[in-house]
């Protein structure tokens, strides 16, 4: 089976409207009432209120190798710990040393931990993996860098900094249920139907990977892009919404909660992951008032769109694979067409391209589009055009 090439449209909500039917005609009116507005729905009715500003925050490096990947790269891992909300995040950071002036940097949570990204026996485990066996911690040492191809990274110039997404919150509902609660800002109930889901609380760890990294001299502050492949995809897209540091957002194959539309736009319903589904088999990344729609998406008060509106005027680059109709491609390129507008009103570039690009060619507008042959992973090939995108913008 093929991705759908051809690009389904339906009424969509307006992005520059009010619930009152007042429309947005320029810029300031955009920014300073229809993005505070939908950034509001969207937590309500989806994600659930962000987290608040931790009451504290403080960074330890923990250990620092100034010579790794063979002399090309300083790693440093670094504890995060904050407080009210309390966490404690485990970053590793990579930075070019070929470089005298400070490096753009890729950041993003990873699944498998960080001792996966390369063979170093040094690099801790991540929390969620180290009390397993030493023997098979030690096997899985440098089995994903496909996934995170460090070297290719660092040679282009770019830092890397990323978690696992499990740290803060795990990816299991039950653990999450328990954890969730201390994550709701005054005001919430944390058992209502606006407390965080998951995905808020993912993208709220990122935020702190980027306030250590604000602090870092060797890591630019205005060159800091966010990653994140299916639902890490979900949550970069998220984090960039909800965080204006972030200069530019690369979610991949982030499907339905992503860039992938709720409503029955691209892919047939019966090979595409819907709303319903996503609820069902993940009732923790999402507030309870998105259950709400489970069977009812046409009353959805927005789409997906949306969440890629609230990342303008920044560059924003759809990832996709032509056999992953799960993450529903050809909807999530609708949802970049419907932002459009926005981006045109902003004043800058939006999507130059009406219909699916060709497998492996880089559309490199302020709105992106990449999609590859294959399936539902992160290859090589897709860092490359990632790097290639961010070469442009940064």
């Amino acid at each position: 089976m093929h991705y759908n090439s051809c690009i389904m449209t339906t009424d969509l909500p307006d992005l520059l409207a009010l619930p009152s039917g007042w429309r947005a005609s320029n810029a300031a009116e955009w920014t300073e009432q229809c993005r505070p507005h939908l950034l509001e729905l969207v937590q309500r009715e989806e994600y659930g209120v962000m987290p608040p500003v931790p009451g504290s925050v403080t960074f330890t490096v923990v250990r620092t190798d100034p010579a790794a990947l063979d002399g090309q790269a300083t790693l440093r891992e670094i504890d995060i710990v904050t407080t009210a909300p309390d966490a404690h995040l485990e970053l590793i950071v990579f930075t070019p040393n070929s470089l005298a002036t400070p490096a753009p940097c890729f950041v993003g949570l990873n699944f498998g931990g960080n001792h996966r990204l390369i063979s170093d026996p040094l690099v801790r485990p991540s929390k969620a993996f180290a009390e397993g066996p030493t023997d098979e911690i030690d096997a899985a040492r440098g089995t994903d860098t496909e996934k995170w191809p460090v070297g290719a990274i660092i040679e282009r110039g770019y830092a890397l900094a990323t978690l696992h997404n499990g740290d803060a919150i795990p990816d299991d509902a039950g653990k999450a249920a328990e954890l969730l609660p201390s994550f709701t800002p005054p005001g919430v109930s944390p058992t209502g139907p606006e407390a965080p889901g998951a995905l808020a609380c993912w993208a709220w760890t990122l935020s702190r990977a980027i306030d250590f990294l604000l602090s870092d001299p060797s890591i630019d502050p205005n060159r800091i892009a966010l990653v994140g492949h299916s639902r890490n995809g979900k949550t970069a897209l998220l984090a960039a919404a909800t965080d204006p540091r972030a200069a530019l957002v690369i979610p991949c194959q982030s499907g339905t909660g992503g860039v992938g539309p709720s409503r029955a736009i691209g892919e047939p319903l019966d090979v595409r992951e819907t709303v319903a589904r996503i609820n069902t088999i993940f009732p923790h990344w999402f507030c309870g008032n998105f259950k709400r729609y489970n069977d009812a998406t046409d009353q959805l008060p927005f789409d997906q769109h949306a969440m890629v509106a609230l990342c303008a005027p920044r560059p924003l680059l759809l990832s996709s694979a032509t056999d992953d109709l799960w993450a529903n491609p050809a909807g999530s390129l609708a949802m970049l067409q419907a932002a459009d507008p926005v981006y045109r009103l902003l004043g800058v570039g939006g999507i130059d391209i009406d219909s699916m690009s060709k497998p492996g060619e880089l559309v490199a507008s302020r709105l992106g589009h990449y999609i590859r042959n294959g399936d539902h992973r992160v290859t090589l090939e897709d860092w490359t055009a990632w790097m290639n995108f961010a070469d442009v913008w940064l």
